[in-house]
């Protein structure tokens, strides 16, 4: 890292996995990086009601899906990887690995079920869950892929969650879940398109300010969910999952 390239703004990443934006945050003494336009410059806001046809969400080449989900983290992690592939019904798995992670391409509806962009349809979220990850926080979201593509409404799938975590049924994040967000290829929001390269921790529900997040000069920026007890910790790294450097000047 290059000391005078110490702080930048821009929106972050506010939904379960990171893939819409939240509010402008300066962060003092971390670094951030992407060459992306803050949010004040979007001129109008795109709306999305409603899910969108199905083909829009759709990545056509398998192969390209593929490839984008492993630009998630890099090639040392998820050449090893298993990934899973949008198919008809839900996630499929297209290429096994064996090192116990799975990198997927996460659509809109990986957000908080009260995000602006919950249905839209650009939204493309490379992330490598590790095997702790994978085998909870992963649960979830591919549960509510498969609502999605049966039609159930985002009113119903609150209230499914809510009944699953009244009854105790919805899983936790296991000890030491975490995920690799360092794709250059990403489009996480309207607003950043693929905003900064970040590591997301996953825990049950607590008080960021116990792990120092969101204080002056802390590189850790904490989203609670707004239906689920979890929280998650984001932390900028420096370079994408290609091994370059992704610093944007301040302006």
């Amino acid at each position: 890292m290059r000391a005078n390239k110490k702080i930048m703004t821009g929106a972050a990443p506010g939904g379960r996995h990171g893939v819409s934006a939240i509010g402008l945050m300066t962060c003092g003494g971390a670094l951030w990086f992407a060459a992306i336009a803050p949010a004040a410059a979007v001129e109008t806001k795109a709306s999305y009601p409603n899910m969108a046809p199905v083909g829009q969400y759709r990545i056509v080449s398998r192969s390209e899906e593929i490839a984008l989900a492993r630009s998630a983290a890099p090639a040392s992690i998820a050449n090893g990887a298993d990934v899973m592939v949008l198919g008809d019904g839900g996630y499929e798995t297209a290429a096994k690995g064996k090192n116990g992670f799975v990198c997927v391409v996460e659509r809109s509806w990986g957000a908080s079920f009260n995000a602006d962009e919950f249905w839209n349809p650009r939204i493309r979220a490379p992330i490598c869950f590790n095997p702790a990850a994978a085998r909870s926080v992963l649960a979830d979201y591919l549960q509510r892929t498969r609502w999605v593509l049966t039609g159930v409404s985002r009113s119903a799938m609150t209230a499914r969650t809510k009944a699953a975590l009244a009854a105790s049924t919805l899983p936790a994040p296991q000890p030491g879940a975490m995920c690799y967000m360092m794709s250059k290829q990403g489009y996480l929001s309207d607003a950043d398109g693929h905003w900064h390269p970040h590591l997301m921790f996953f825990l049950a529900h607590t008080d960021g300010a116990t792990w120092g997040a969101d204080l002056e000069g802390s590189p850790v920026i904490t989203i609670q969910d707004d239906v689920e007890p979890l929280t998650t910790f984001l932390v900028p790294v420096a370079k994408w999952s290609d091994g370059t450097l992704a610093v944007m000047e301040m302006h």
